[in-house]
């Protein structure tokens, strides 16, 4: 039985950008199972993560030796192990960084708007961005008044 062909390099790649799991350092992998293999692919940071922490659970490697061999540091081989340890594999998935939604869009100000719309529906959230501003001194974008108000209307 012959081995599938390998993988188109590039468009892999390109799946693995998308998804957030293109390893940014891929040449910091040192490891010898991720040279020259059809296999192992030092691109994809889930498969180089969960490697690493194989080696030591499984292969009883060193932390540190295997955290440098597979191109990463001693904390964030902790971290990693521990987003594994809580979440399994979809734990070692890159998360966005910064704040997970409208954080200036509080209850507050949402009623605001709410109670601006009903008084004029013709408003544009270029001028609730104005009366947010001067009501409640805060900088907020129109696009993130439009989705939080799509998701409003979504969950009716």
């Amino acid at each position: 039985m012959s081995s599938p062909p390998p993988p188109d390099h590039p468009q892999k790649r390109q799946t693995l950008r998308r998804h957030g799991t293109l390893n940014p350092h891929p040449q910091d992998v040192s490891h010898p199972l991720f040279h020259q293999s059809d296999f192992f692919d030092p691109d994809d940071l889930l498969q180089v993560k969960y490697e690493m922490l194989r080696q030591v659970h499984v292969d009883q490697g060193s932390i540190s030796e295997s955290a440098h061999a597979f191109g990463f540091s001693r904390p964030s081989f902790y971290q990693a192990q521990s987003a594994f340890q809580q979440d399994g594999v979809s734990g070692l998935l890159p998360h966005k960084r910064g704040p997970q939604g409208g954080h200036k869009l509080t209850a507050e100000v949402m009623e605001f708007v709410a109670q601006r719309q009903s008084a004029d529906p013709s408003l544009t959230p270029e001028k609730l961005v104005k009366a947010i501003q001067r009501r409640f001194r805060i900088q907020v974008h129109p696009r993130s008044i439009q989705r939080r108000m799509l998701r409003k209307t979504k969950r009716r």
